[in-house]
């Protein structure tokens, strides 16, 4: 039987791949697994259910909470909320576990089915084989009063916005920003939140259809939040995602500050407030090689994980860190969150500015981000990948002509046949040379017969 979870939850084309039916029959799997096996003799589960705005969320929502009030498990329903926003709840309401259903910046077609254990933590591996498994059995059928009940969670939102508030160590007074909301699941939070906390807010990509989410807006779409950020004359600006787990960054001359820049300005942050856990930063083995050398020469360390916040939450549960993310702009604070929370970090970003009275621009400069060559070689054998010898060997032969300012990383994707090189070099003409180099190595060496 093929895993039907992937690197984040259940994942498909609404009505297609990802059906009523599928979604019903992981619910009633989830509410044995996360729910009863869990819970005392005699106590109903309760979960928390969200979703993002897209159109396919609202059927996918009811044949989940039929699914889990069915299997006997109390449902709190608490509407479109961010990805981040249904973990704080999770935990909040000591519920015994979550659903989100969102497929982050996917587009509109797509959708997901993603659960959150006991405290909002993503699942394992072992608790997601567990559903899959219990997906094959029979589900629990309780009758009269034993059936779950259905209740909308009101105050949902205003419970996540008063706890993001409650993390910032300073206000956003005097400061001035953009926030491109994806037409995604942050469009009420995010302005919300940015305007509480004393900031002037100017918001695009706030009003989702069903249909528009991630559309040209959001994290995978800079532009408009550029010319936006310019327009306004704002100090800066903030990109989300659909499920608003994760968000980019531009300063106020339109230039993108990537997650690994606000990893950076970040560490230091809490590094000056004596918060960051033995001066650590958890970050994958994409962060760029310039936020390795800002680190060293700040006094903080690195943990590198595999890509996947999944991994990056993990390494950072295993050694009691602070802080970690992703080039791609998840960023985990494990003092207030127990997954990526763009509208917390970009709340972070704007409280370090206004307390240390400096521009975005001026805070990124920690880091200097080199030059990185990204090449997808299709059609080989990834399997041979860490094991031939030409291969290894081109790769020794680089890394020695690149030196202690380069660095090359070959990675083999986990769904398709396809090696991923990637180069930094301080150069861009250097870096790009060497990857077409080692991907001409690749393409022969690991030729598919």
């Amino acid at each position: 039987m093929s895993r039907l979870f992937g690197t984040d939850g259940v994942r498909g084309l609404a009505n297609e791949t990802l059906t009523v039916e599928l979604a019903l029959k992981l619910a009633q799997a989830a509410a044995v697994v996360l729910g009863h096996q869990t819970v005392p003799e005699g106590k109903r589960p309760v979960a928390v259910v969200a979703r993002d705005p897209r159109i396919s969320g609202e059927f996918i929502n009811s044949a989940v909470r039929a699914g889990l009030a069915s299997s006997g498990v109390d449902v709190l329903d608490a509407g479109v909320l961010p990805t981040p926003a249904a973990a704080f709840l999770v935990d909040d309401q000591d519920a015994d576990f979550g659903v989100m259903i969102s497929a982050s910046h996917n587009p509109a077609p797509d959708n997901g089915i993603k659960f959150l254990a006991r405290g909002g933590e993503k699942l394992t591996d072992e608790q997601e084989d567990a559903i899959q498994r219990q997906m094959e059995l029979e589900p629990l059928r309780p009758l009269g009063a034993e059936v779950g009940r259905i209740d909308r969670f009101a105050d949902a939102e205003d419970r996540y916005v008063v706890h993001l508030l409650k993390s910032l160590p300073h206000r956003l007074d005097g400061l001035k920003v953009v926030l491109d909301c994806a037409h995604g699941a942050a469009a009420g939070c995010s302005p919300q939140a940015f305007t509480d906390a004393g900031a002037e807010v100017v918001v695009i990509g706030a009003d989702p259809d069903g249909l528009n989410i991630n559309d040209g807006v959001g994290s995978t779409h800079l532009e408009p939040l550029q010319a936006a950020v310019l327009e306004h004359g704002a100090d800066f600006g903030i990109a989300h995602d659909g499920d608003a787990d994760r968000c980019l960054a531009v300063d106020a001359n339109g230039t993108v500050v990537d997650g690994d820049q606000i990893m950076g300005i970040m560490a230091l942050a809490l590094k000056d407030a004596g918060r960051l856990r033995d001066d650590t930063l958890v970050v994958t083995v994409m962060s760029n090689l310039g936020l390795k050398l800002a680190m060293q020469r700040e006094g903080v360390q690195l943990v590198e994980t595999k890509v996947g916040d999944r991994y990056v939450l993990a390494g950072m549960k295993y050694g009691d860190y602070s802080l970690g993310g992703e080039q791609s702009g998840h960023v985990i604070f494990s003092d207030f969150a127990t997954t990526g929370d763009g509208v917390l970090t970009g709340l972070q970003i704007g409280a370090r500015m206004a307390a240390t009275g400096k521009s975005l621009a001026e805070l990124a400069a920690v880091m200097e981000r080199l030059p990185q060559v990204l090449i997808n070689v299709k059609g080989v054998d990834k399997s041979r990948a860490a094991t031939d010898p030409e291969l290894h060997a081109a790769v020794e032969a680089a890394e020695q002509r690149l030196g202690e300012t380069g660095r090359v990383l070959l990675r083999p994707s986990g769904t398709e046949p396809v090696v991923r090189v990637m180069v930094e070099a301080a150069d861009e003409s250097v870096a790009r040379r060497e990857a077409e180099d080692l991907a001409a190595v690749v393409q022969r060496e690991l030729a598919l017969a």
